[in-house]
């Protein structure tokens, strides 16, 4: 689990082929790695990796075609920059909101502008996506925990403050470029609570009858 707030930008330092997915190895620029071991969780623009190797400049991750195939990583090369963060802690702020690091679809960057100080985007998300995005809810993209300032006809915009742009990739995105989308974990969850086809051997019992629900408009 992660929160969203980049600790440091990566670059790619090599992308291999291995029998039919990924291997990647990363130099983790600025990211303290004294207390990653085998087996802990980087997020890599977003998307959970698992740590496999050690090099000493950064770390080596395998990519499944689980992951391949929500994401734009069979994309990346050598020199790619990515934001990084480690695992949270127990004690960790929680600066930004809950980010699983499982990216749900890739969106496309359609306008970017200034705004006094701060970047504009208006960014298209995958159809299947946007009824999980609130005007003023939580959003990750590119492992970014940021806001909706409001909803497109195709996706949402984004008002991106200077630190957050000097502190990840999102400086560095024009139209056009791909970005990974993460929605809010809560609204996946209460979809999948609220299904009216949910039978009791499909899900635990939550104690609220479904005709409780359809009488009050949760569904029709």
């Amino acid at each position: 689990m992660f929160t969203g707030i980049i600790e440091a930008i990566g670059t790619v330092a090599s992308v291999k082929n291995t029998q039919g997915d990924l291997t990647l190895q990363i130099n983790s620029g600025t990211l303290d790695l004294a207390d990653v071991k085998l087996g802990d969780s980087i997020a890599t623009n977003g998307v959970c990796l698992t740590v496999v190797g050690l090099p000493g400049n950064g770390f080596i991750a395998d990519v499944s075609r689980e992951s391949l195939a929500h994401t734009h990583i069979e994309r990346w090369s050598a020199g790619t920059k990515v934001n990084l963060e480690k695992a949270m802690l127990p004690t960790t702020r929680m600066g930004g909101h809950l980010v699983t690091g499982h990216v749900d679809g890739v969106g496309i960057v359609k306008k970017r502008s200034a705004d006094a100080r701060s970047i504009r985007f208006t960014i298209e998300a995958p159809a299947a996506l946007r009824k999980y995005i609130a005007a003023k809810g939580s959003v990750t993209v590119d492992g970014v925990s940021l806001t909706a300032n409001a909803l497109s006809a195709d996706g949402f915009e984004l008002n991106i403050v200077p630190h957050t742009a000097q502190q990840t990739t999102l400086i560095g995105l024009q139209p056009g470029s791909e970005v990974h989308l993460e929605v809010d974990i809560i609204a996946r969850y209460l979809e999948q609570l609220l299904r009216p086809d949910n039978s009791a051997e499909q899900a635990p019992d939550t104690g609220i009858s479904q005709a409780f629900l359809a009488q009050n408009g949760f569904w029709k």
